[in-house]
């Protein structure tokens, strides 16, 4: 089979002419590309740097858990009617409250749950080398870790045996260790965390997280928590599950409506909103596989809840709806920005070419009338220059690609700001930039193709 069969003899000339008169004019050439070159290289530099943007908002949305469901306890119960007929307050109904077997109940019914993180939250103090500062107390699991992210920059994490029998050990935010042991290794040294001495076996990893975001997202600055074991909080700190005869002899001042005040040994007055806490955990954090089954375990979850609670609304389960909102409207202001930053960009390059290919015309309207003369039709002058102008932008395409990327590569270097290049970007914008300089080539080769070849064989 001949390879005429494919290609037409006339189209391959006018191919070959029109890359001799590219290569014949290389610097006029170089300079019809700039707008591509730039137009390109400003594309992929702009998503490299939006898509690096994005990903950082996106991590610290994470912070706070966007496939995360939070169930937190309702500190002070207030269900309650009056009894029209007799004029008394009914009863309270009795609710063990938020604890380590609701856990183990909802993980043996849920089975699609990636992680499940109970956690006990203590407001205490840090004290060493004669400083105290206060400090959150945090009773947590390995999952805690593994949901938020969080890395271990020194030291390891808690142990099976060290979570089974509840050691005094903890892991401390990254601005305590500062704090505490500016100069020396803390792994293995003891500090007062509340009325325990705590070995530290772990440093967490900075976690880069702005005052901004602490107030807007509500988080928390971890870098200043201690975490132990969860049941090392219950066995040496305190267990709210726990029936005390002080537990009960404020239950019985509550139930007589007698004003009480309970006095530490320090002479200091506990709060009153934990005397009312009888929960044992004070936080539950469920993570989920995929987020469209959110609604739908949140609705499992409470129904459970309610059955162990014995009807009593004594928690509440929060779902990320702002935020899965917040993520998704982050993505599409992102994509609609660097849309019209791409589309500008090649634009004016298309524009460029447009206007540098009209001037070629001009320069060669004496070329083009001979070319006509000798037996040249309109469609080989409109091919020559269309040719001419998708070859420009292709090469435009291919150096603004290499210049984008390297662009990319600096501004994440020197600027110290994150940076993803995607392969579909770099499809996306050389596509564009062939495609550009075909739209734009039509209007110059056709102005080409409609010279009279008598008049310009007389052009000077």
């Amino acid at each position: 089979m001949k390879l005429n069969t494919f290609f037409d003899p006339r189209l391959v000339a006018n191919l070959y002419i029109a890359i001799d008169a590219v290569m014949a004019n290389r610097i006029r050439s170089l300079l019809t590309a700039l707008g591509i070159i730039f137009g390109v290289a400003a594309v992929i530099a702009m998503l490299a740097i939006g898509n690096g943007a994005q990903q950082e908002i996106l991590n610290q949305i994470k912070l706070v858990g966007v496939n995360n469901i939070v169930i937190k306890p309702i500190i002070e119960q207030k269900d309650e009617k009056i009894n029209e007929k007799v004029g008394k307050k009914e009863k309270k109904k009795f609710s063990p409250g938020l604890t380590i077997r609701d856990v183990e109940s909802i993980q043996s019914i849920l089975l699609d749950l990636t992680q499940v993180s109970p956690e006990i939250i203590l407001d205490t103090y840090v004290i060493r080398g004669g400083f105290r500062r206060s400090a959150k107390l945090v009773g947590v699991d390995p999952a805690y870790f593994t949901i938020y992210d969080f890395k271990i920059l020194d030291g390891r994490q808690f142990s099976e045996e060290q979570i089974k029998v509840g050691a005094p050990v903890c892991i401390i935010g990254y601005a305590l260790k500062s704090r505490f042991f500016p100069t020396e290794d803390p792994i293995g040294k003891t500090m007062k965390v509340g009325a325990h001495w705590l070995t530290i076996i772990g440093v967490l990893n900075e976690r880069a997280i702005s005052q901004s975001s602490i107030s807007k997202l509500g988080i928390r600055d971890f870098n200043m928590d201690v975490y132990s074991p969860l049941q090392s909080i219950l066995i040496r700190y305190r267990n709210r599950d726990l029936i005390t005869a002080e537990a009960l002899r404020l239950a019985a001042m509550r139930s007589q409506g007698m004003n009480f005040s309970n006095t530490n040994n320090s002479g200091s007055t506990e709060n009153e909103q934990e005397k009312k806490n009888y929960h044992q955990l004070d936080r539950l954090v469920l993570q989920v596989e995929k987020t469209e089954k959110l609604q739908a375990t949140a609705e499992i979850i409470s129904r459970m809840l309610m059955r162990r609670h014995y009807e009593v609304v004594d928690f509440e389960i929060e779902i990320p709806e702002l935020l899965l909102k917040q993520q998704q409207r982050t993505n599409d202001i992102f994509n609609y920005v660097l849309g019209a930053i791409a589309g500008i960009s090649l634009l004016v390059g298309g524009i460029g070419i447009m206007n540098i290919m009209l001037a070629s015309v001009l320069e060669r309207i004496k070329e083009i009338g001979l070319r006509l003369a000798i037996g040249a039709k309109k469609s080989d002058v409109v091919q020559q220059f269309l040719f001419e102008a998708v070859m420009i932008s292709v090469s435009g395409g291919i150096i603004g690609v290499v210049l984008g990327v390297l662009l990319a590569f600096l501004v994440s270097s020197f600027a110290n700001i994150p940076t993803i290049i995607s392969f579909s970007s770099i499809v996306l914008s050389f596509g564009v930039a062939a495609t550009v300089g075909l739209i734009f080539g039509i209007a110059p080769a056709r102005r080409a193709a409609s010279q009279n070849p008598i008049a310009s064989l007389r052009y000077e």
